[in-house]
């Protein structure tokens, strides 16, 4: 059952197998196994919370209480940096440095950790599988179709990355005994049809209602949410008006809408509807948010909840002000950041701080004090992105409640730059920790409306991507964009002013075969260094060494 029989569900199992009359049997109850687990609906649902474990894992960092992957910085940048959108703060962890500096190997750390990450949920979700029809034990009739579009869904969803990252992957879909020694690479159009047949099954069989499943559970609309995506990403003929459909299945669902007006728990508290949703105990439909599809369970101080590995968003994004003489660690101020990525002034702007258009956005054609936003975008409002700045440590008095400028060498020296919101945390209790513990949204309604734009611009549709995006472009306040403007740069720059931090901006520019360009024109730390055998990761060297019955193959640009 690999590291999901560590989670408190098994608990539940336990206690079962304990309280029998003849509990002093040696029958390996006390045991989780495969065999002796996957035996009736209670088992299976404590598999399908380890799937979901596995799933969140991906954001994990060092390891600490069940942590799956990495033993490094933050997985997460590593799909931020050398993009259009940041590039590598001043603390130059070496886990992150191959990606900032497009130095990356086949023995590079996260390339690694990414692929043992997905084929590990991969082997979890066949294991289920392969047990679920051999179960005959099931509370009701449609218990296993529901497990198995749970754990379709997780396939598809660890495949996804494969594809993005590497291209031809191996697809597996049983577990291999004797341990098979001999993969091949499966093209990346055959694994992206699997993909897609994985999320058609679970689109069928996963609940309608997100009102009548737990928090953080699948929903059909997260399946056609995703089908969406890889409908786009693998481009076949019918694929697009396919995205177009699975799309607007959501949009037309009657069960989401976009956030338009404030809610929650911090309606006390100065703040927008935008910024609302990204405020402690907000993500979810319990709380108000009408547009979550899925959102991952992450929250501080709960069970099942973010551990101190968990989700360091915030930490990735947020300055070094503590180490400016005047402040003091503040949960107010986000609590405790590294700044291991900046992001880039010619979207963000500089406008209410004292730092120039120059600088390191030099040469960047265009480039506007406010960036790509409007004057009265609520997606940058102060309440979204900090710019302002104010001393606050009472062992300082002389500058207290002072405003503390933002200028080209505190934004270089990553001490201070105006700060991604969205992911701000702290504990008054204990400002040292790391992660962002708040759940997270993983897919939400206004990037569905982004996808279905897409679909539209790759059908020639230029009218109708524009109705899409004005409906995001609306609830943010800002005027519409006309069908004769609607272009995929345009839709690039929108998703960035949506679904900054939020989004795998690498998926998105490798789905679009935007990378390079996005990156020569915007990026000046990777613009000189990308190339194009850049668009994949190379295959970790251990895999293939371990593959030794059959040669597996090095994407071009890595071979050592």
């Amino acid at each position: 059952m690999m590291n999901y029989i560590k989670i408190s569900a098994a608990c539940s199992l336990l206690s079962l197998a304990a309280g029998c009359a003849d509990f002093l049997e040696e029958d390996l109850k006390s045991s989780l196994a495969p065999d002796n687990t996957y035996t009736s609906t209670l088992g299976f649902e404590v598999g399908s919370a380890g799937l979901y474990a596995i799933a969140r894992s991906e954001y994990n960092t060092w390891g600490e209480s069940g942590a799956f992957m990495h033993n490094g910085a933050c997985a997460y940048e590593v799909l931020q940096i050398s993009t259009d959108i940041c590039r590598m703060g001043t603390v130059r962890d070496g886990s992150l440095v191959p990606f900032a500096e497009l130095t990356l190997n086949p023995s590079t750390l996260f390339v690694g950790s990414y692929w043992n990450w997905a084929y590990n949920l991969i082997a979890s979700a066949n294991e289920l599988l392969i047990y679920s029809e051999k179960n005959k034990n099931w509370d009701y009739p449609t218990d296993k179709q529901l497990y198995q579009a749970e754990a379709r869904f997780f396939r598809a969803y660890a495949y996804r990355t494969l594809v993005y990252l590497y291209g031809d992957v191996p697809w597996v879909e049983t577990i291999q005994t004797p341990f098979l020694l001999s993969f091949t690479r499966t093209p990346k159009a055959e694994v992206l049809g699997h993909i897609i047949d994985d999320l058609e099954f679970a689109k069928t069989y996963l609940p309608e209602d997100p009102d009548a499943v737990k928090e953080g559970k699948l929903t059909t609309w997260a399946a056609r949410h995703l089908l969406s995506e890889m409908y786009l990403f693998r481009g076949a003929d019918g694929d697009y008006r396919l995205a177009e459909e699975n799309a607007l299945d959501v949009i037309g669902s009657g069960h989401y809408s976009l956030v338009k007006a404030r809610y929650g728990k911090h309606l006390d508290e100065a703040g927008d509807y935008f910024s609302d949703m990204f405020l402690e105990n907000n993500q979810n439909r319990s709380a108000g948010n009408t547009e979550s599809i899925w959102v991952m369970q992450f929250q501080y101080n709960t069970v099942g909840g973010g551990t101190n590995s968990d989700d360091w968003t915030r930490r990735a994004w947020n300055p070094q002000y503590f180490n400016i003489d005047g402040f003091a660690l503040a949960d107010s101020l986000g609590g405790r950041g590294l700044a291991q990525i900046r992001p880039l002034k010619w979207w963000i702007g500089v406008k209410g701080t004292s730092a120039t258009t120059a600088d390191e956005a030099e040469g960047y054609p265009g480039i506007q004090e406010g960036g790509i936003f409007e004057d009265g975008d609520i997606r940058n409002s102060e309440y979204s992105i900090k710019r302002n700045w104010y001393y606050n440590n009472p062992l300082t008095p002389n500058k207290l409640e002072q405003k503390c400028p933002i200028t080209d060498d505190t934004w270089s020296q990553a001490q201070l730059f105006p700060a991604l919101k969205k992911f701000f945390f702290g504990k008054e209790e204990n400002l040292q920790l790391t992660g962002s513990y708040k759940d997270r949204m993983k897919f939400r309604l206004a990037e569905t409306y982004l996808l279905l734009a897409e679909a539209y611009l790759r059908q020639n549709m230029p009218d109708k991507a524009a109705d899409a995006v004005n409906e995001v472009r609306r609830r943010a306040r800002v005027s519409d964009v006309d069908a004769a403007d609607m272009t995929m740069d345009f839709l690039l720059d929108e998703r960035i002013r949506e679904l900054y931090g939020e989004e795998s901006r690498r998926f998105t520019l490798v789905r679009t075969g935007t990378l390079i360009d996005r990156v020569k024109k915007y990026n000046p730390e990777a613009r000189d260094r990308i190339k194009d055998y850049h668009v994949l990761w190379p295959i970790p060297q251990a895999i293939r060494d371990a593959n030794r019955d059959v040669e597996f193959p090095q994407n071009p640009g890595y071979d050592e």
